[in-house]
């Protein structure tokens, strides 16, 4: 593989490529002959299937048209139907990038329009949806891809060179170990350092909210883990406990590539600039800042699922649909090409949701798989449908008192299930109409969302393709997007509901709410997520009616007199579905890791999966090394 680009270019014809550059584990020929670009004569084709890696043929920046004539001729191809926004020339790449509201109209059948753009402007289009709600954070975040264009493509070539110049450990010996540095028998911090005798690769690097300092990050000070070593970073999903802290590793010096869809990297980014602009609101000092955000972004490579990459030279990437929130990513390793096959759920939900199709089952092959339990105790039943019933009484009955309803709600996933749930009972007549306040970034969180349709379920997908349908833009959703904002509402009269960061009470808007709510008793605050032991939000679920907060110069006391309530509607799979999960499996594992969870709740789905399905099982503790080859 050491010389893989020139064994390319030898099987084609000769003087046809100018330059080969690695993308990540794709690789890119660039050509200055214009008719072998329009028509290479399935020489591309020939190269893939010898080589069985992607490679893609793209004009040299030389054969570029003009950028502001190039821009002309496609906006007199495209019908404005399409809702054109913006074009965004990717010069280095020989791209163009083209924001359009319908990109259907812009691809054209069967991809026609694309191709004719590329013969008529030597620009190779990439198209991409405009969110029908509008977000200037993810405009920006998506700017600083564009901004660095030189660099990313130096980046991912350097990724490249990592996966095909072959090993640069020790090809003695074969073997596969994961380091639990975090989420064993616990819930948050999660993250585990796979290795094999060449590779190192971080899944999930979180933070606990429930705890504060030291105890609220993973063990990077276990003895395997080297920061200078690290090959790769995977993130199954967004939410802080898995991706909290993957800025904190470009502040001490990683330089490779973060491996998640693109809605993840989104959303992410979204959720740890909105967690250094609380630690600021705090008056603490930020463990890692906005620019460390920026760079994650820069070195983030996304995958769309079932799409297979190579990350190391013997480690094989792929997604799968894990259900759980917007992106969410069961990531499956093929290791030293079929000597082991596992696959991590990250947070499962193995059900169909308001919001997304369940966690994927189906593996090429599979010997190790590692299971959330955050709701494997035998006591975690969730009764859905009653849940439903529950939170739309809670509603009507609040809203029928002329008062207010918090729900506290992580960013994605719970926030967006619970709009789609009032939109359609407020639709349907089974609660009166009243707003639903979206406090600031939850909007940009939902934003995304509908950047992202193909990734919800076929339901709402069908609802978001016609807008007069989409719930998310429902007249019903107001955004509150300040500080006055969220004081005048505290003050307001009449009946609303509030859906606010986070979902714990570890900070955000939601405290605020709280503290301008919690003595009112005609107003109800309703718990739908997992509340970490000795987090604010478990000991207000737990019965306490006097809370103390002392992060003011003077400690101020509030009593709990508004209704509190439990509603189980969660984004994790409960304990039928977990078992059921590892039923359906194909093919079934051979061995079942069981981490996130409480250790009471590791320690019994670990007994059952054993019993039920004769598979040996384990749950390790934090800082365990298992060898699963």
């Amino acid at each position: 593989m050491a010389d893989i680009l020139k064994e390319i270019i030898k099987v084609l014809p000769e003087g046809k490529i100018a330059d080969a550059a690695f993308e990540g584990a794709n690789i890119v020929l660039y050509t200055k002959d214009k008719e072998y670009f329009l028509d290479n004569q399935g020489t591309i084709r020939k190269a893939v299937q010898e080589f069985k890696k992607r490679i893609e043929l793209r004009p040299d920046n030389s054969l570029c048209v003009e950028m502001e004539k190039a821009e002309k001729i496609i906006r007199e191809m495209i019908s404005p139907e399409a809702g054109i926004d913006e074009f965004i020339f990717d010069s280095p790449r020989s791209q163009v990038i083209i924001h359009a509201e319908k990109p259907g109209l812009v691809i054209g059948k069967q991809g026609e329009t694309l191709r004719e753009i590329a013969a008529k402007t030597f620009w190779v289009p990439q198209v991409k949806r405009m969110p029908p709600i509008r977000s200037k954070l993810i405009e920006s975040i998506r700017s600083v891809l564009y901004e660095n264009a030189d660099y990313r493509k130096k980046f991912l070539d350097r990724t490249g060179h990592r996966i095909y110049d072959g090993w640069i450990r020790s090809k003695k010996h074969e073997w596969v170990r994961l380091s639990c540095l975090g989420a064993s028998r616990q819930v948050g911090r999660t993250c585990f350092l796979l290795q094999t005798p060449e590779s190192r690769v971080l899944i999930d690097c979180g933070i606990d909210p429930g705890e504060e300092g030291t105890e609220s990050y993973p063990y990077l000070d276990a003895p395997e883990f080297n920061i200078s070593e690290l090959d790769a970073v995977v993130v199954t999903h967004s939410h802080l406990d898995h991706s909290g802290l993957i800025p904190y590793l470009f502040k001490y010096g990683y330089k490779g590539p973060v491996y998640c869809t693109a809605p993840t990297r989104d959303v992410m980014a979204l959720l740890q600039l909105d967690m250094v602009k609380i630690q600021r609101s705090e008056g603490k000092e930020p463990i890692f800042t906005s620019e460390e955000v920026r760079q994650m972004v820069l070195h983030t490579i996304c995958l769309e699922y079932d799409e297979v990459a190579d990350i190391t030279p013997d480690v094989r990437l792929t997604l799968y649909n894990a259900g759980h929130i917007l992106g969410s990513s069961i990531v499956h390793f093929n290791i030293g090409n079929g000597l082991h096959n596992f696959a991590y759920t990250g947070d499962l939900k193995y059900a169909r949701t308001n919001v997304l199709e369940p966690g994927n089952t189906q593996f090429p092959r599979l010997e190790t798989l590692m299971i959330e339990s955050t709701y494997g105790g035998k006591d975690n039943i969730m009764a859905e449908q009653e849940a439903d019933e529950y939170l739309t009484k809670v509603i009507k009955d609040t809203f029928e008192r002329g008062g207010k309803v918090l729900m506290p709600v992580l960013g994605s996933g719970r926030a967006q299930e619970v709009m789609v749930i009032i939109e359609r009972l407020i639709r349907e007549g089974k609660v009166p109409k009243a707003p639903i306040y979206i406090d600031g970034m939850l909007w940009d969180i939902t934003a995304i969302h509908t950047a992202y349709p193909e990734y919800l379920g076929r339901n709402l997908r069908q609802q978001i393709f016609h807008k007069e349908n989409n719930p998310f833009l429902s007249d019903i959703f107001k955004k509150i997007g300040s500080q006055k904002e969220r004081q005048q509402l505290i003050l307001e009269e009449g009946p609303c509901m509030i859906l606010a960061t986070s979902g714990m009470l570890a900070g955000g808007p939601s405290v605020e709410y709280l503290k301008g709510l919690a003595e009112g008793s005609k107003h109800s605050l309703v718990f739908s997520c997992y509340q970490p032991p000795g987090s604010l939000g478990y000991r207000i679920r737990a019965g306490e009616k006097e809370i103390t907060f002392r992060d003011s110069a003077r400690p101020e006391t509030l009593k709990i007199n508004l209704e509190v309530h439990k509603v189980e509607i969660t984004n994790h799979s409960d304990r039928r579905q977990l078992m059921n999960y590892i039923k359906r499996c194909n093919p079934q594992p051979k061995k079942v890791i069981i981490v996130h969870g409480e250790s009471s709740r590791c320690l019994d789905l670990a007994s059952s999966i054993h019993k039920q399905f004769r598979i040996e099982t384990e749950a390790p503790k934090n800082l365990d090394v298992i060898r699963i080859k």
